[in-house]
């Protein structure tokens, strides 16, 4: 038992941690929506202040390289459409005299080194002749003589020529990262010849420049058939690579932890741009952990001010907790305020209940004192019935000893039903003590009206087992005698059978006069004052006052009569509150 009660106490709260925790909500649900407000202005505002740094970055180093190709492809059209040197290149490629060819030579490498001079963004110029064992045929830098085409990345192809790109120049003494042209030469005879040109050693750095950005920043150069041939200064996973070959369209993505954003020239090449998620979100970063930091010091200050306020009220409660304790001690003392009005209220309150309480106690004494002559009160009530019963036993002795047998039935008939009504028999009695009961007074009203009606009971056995509330018949069969019976050969009949499956079906008829409607309504609403003219009646209302508390508002005390054809009221009950009104009556 004890473990059960444990169970059912209620969780005490604390009123400190409860103020230090709504003082933290306070503080933090204010500083909560204006974190979310200004994140999400400054995400959209940094966002878009990123992509648009990024991608107009991009448009400027996309142009670049773009005048850049456009430079190669202007000056390979001077060393390959130039009438006079081109004339100069097929005379050299035919001529057999030494001196001669010498003569030339030094032409041709005049106007490769002027058109270098007037053009400072080329870098290494030379013509090539694929199929000779010395490739290299003019150059104005020393170049590798190792020269393969075809192992160079191809970047685009537009205008009849080549470009390739980035890749290591072929000038021996650099490693310097140059695009390069590879443009038809078309020369006299049969021998094929190409103009071979690198940007400037420093134009790719140029071109492709991180300061700008101001952030960092990975740059993939994507050719013309889709293959990225550079990815500047840094390894990007597989799957950023992959990303950036299969997506072709769009201007600005994301895969892997990195934003990427592409520029797409008209030539068909690509330039991406990968900015790492660190990068691209690094000023949001730091607004959070700044915001991080003004939330903690917005806690330690709702925690002092927690503390603050908690010794503001922690002493008032005290005094409060004094003056409880100091009510069992001495009830009659006032109480000593705080001077904080709040508290003061609950303490004129207190003494308020004090003065109550002390009344109410001094009230209990006096209710002590009358409680003796309740007692003895409550046993002569007691004495009452005691009495009325031995003396209705000594008439019946009496009775029995002068041979008065008629007198002795009645007196047997009258201790019965006296027994029944005013013993101390529980309220809830089955269907054959009610009957036995009924039969009882029925015989005695028969007696009484010197036997001019007829009394019959139709029972079924199982039904009389069933308990109901006591003197449910008894006020039936009173008002059938009442109202029911106003001549000789009069008959009452009271049958008690099952209705259904799950009911029963307890029915007075009488043979009589029968009522009107106006007359079954007042027999319904009948009040106390009628019920007291009629002595050992109880009134139909008392009926439906039990049908309403033990079977509900569902089962009602119906009349049906007619004037000149008898009357006929009955009850219908549900079986299956038996076993709930079986339980009850064994308890009572």
């Amino acid at each position: 038992m004890s473990s059960v009660q444990a169970a059912r106490v209620p969780k005490v709260r604390s009123l400190r941690r409860t103020l230090v925790a709504y003082l933290m909500i306070g503080c933090l649900i204010p500083l909560l929506f204006v974190c979310l407000l200004t994140y999400s202005s400054i995400s959209s505002i940094l966002t878009g202040k990123i992509q648009t740094g990024i991608g107009a970055g991009l448009k400027q180093e996309a142009d670049r390289l773009e005048n850049a190709l456009n430079n190669l492809d202007f000056a390979s059209k001077q060393f390959a459409l130039d009438g006079q040197i081109v004339d100069e290149l097929s005379a050299y490629l035919q001529e057999r005299k030494i001196y001669r060819k010498s003569q030339l030579m030094d032409s041709i490498n005049a106007k490769m080194n002027l058109v270098n001079f007037t053009n400072p963004y080329l870098g290494l110029t030379a013509y090539i002749l694929p199929d000779a064992s010395d490739s290299v045929l003019f150059s104005n830098l020393s170049m590798e003589r190792s020269f393969d085409a075809g192992k160079l990345p191809l970047f685009v192809e537009k205008n009849g020529a080549k470009y390739y790109g980035p890749h290591k120049t072929m000038y021996y003494n650099s490693n310097n990262l140059v695009f390069s042209e590879i443009r038809s030469v078309q020369v006299q005879g049969e021998r094929q010849a190409y103009i071979y040109l690198e940007t400037n050693y420093d134009l790719f750095v140029k071109v492709l420049s991180r300061q700008s950005y101001g952030m960092n920043v990975v740059h993939l150069l994507v050719s013309q058939q889709g293959t990225v041939t550079a990815v500047e200064n840094e390894r990007l996973p597989d799957s950023v690579l992959e990303a950036v070959r299969a997506e072709r369209t769009r201007s600005l993505f994301r895969a892997g932890d990195y934003h990427l954003f592409r520029y797409v020239s008209p030539q068909g090449w690509q330039l991406v741009a990968a900015v790492p998620e660190s990068s691209f979100n690094g000023e949001i970063y730091s607004w959070i952990r700044k915001m991080i930091v003004l939330g903690l010091s917005t806690l330690v200050f709702a925690a002092l001010l927690a503390f603050l306020i908690w010794k503001q009220v922690y002493r008032p409660l005290r005094k409060v907790n004094v003056e409880i304790v100091r009510l069992a001690e001495n009830r009659t003392s006032p109480v000593a305020f705080t001077q904080v009005e709040e508290f003061d209220f609950v303490l004129s309150n207190f003494q308020t209940m004090k003065d109550k309480v002390n009344e109410l106690i001094a009230a209990v004494a006096r209710n002590e004192k009358q409680k003796s002559r309740f007692e003895i009160e409550k046993l002569l009530s007691q004495i009452n019935p005691h009495f009325l019963h031995n003396t209705l036993n000594t008439v019946q002795w009496l009775a029995r000893m002068n041979g008065q047998k008629e007198i002795d039935k009645l007196v047997t008939l009258l201790v019965k039903v006296l027994h029944y009504n005013l013993g101390k028999t529980s309220l809830i009695v089955t269907v054959r003590d009610e009957i036995d009961a009924m039969s009882n007074y029925m015989e005695l009203q028969r007696i009484r009206y010197d036997y001019e009606f007829e009394f019959h009971v139709i029972a079924e056995e199982e039904i009389l087992r069933m308990p109901v509330p006591r003197f449910l018949l008894q006020p039936l069969v009173e008002n059938a005698i009442y109202h029911g019976l106003s001549e000789r050969n009069g008959r009452i009949e009271v049958s008690v059978v099952p209705s259904g499956p799950d009911h029963a079906l307890l029915k007075v008829e009488d043979n009589g006069a029968g009522l009107d409607p106006q007359e079954i309504a007042r027999l319904l609403s009948e009040e106390n004052e009628g019920v007291k003219r009629r002595g050992m009646g109880i009134g139909l209302s008392y009926v439906n006052g039990m049908l309403r508390r033990f079977y509900g508002e569902g089962t009602r005390l119906m009349i049906e009569s007619e004037p000149g054809r008898g009357t006929s009221v009955s009850i219908r009950i549900p079986r299956r509150i038996a076993d709930d009104l079986e339980e009850e009556r064994l308890s009572g």
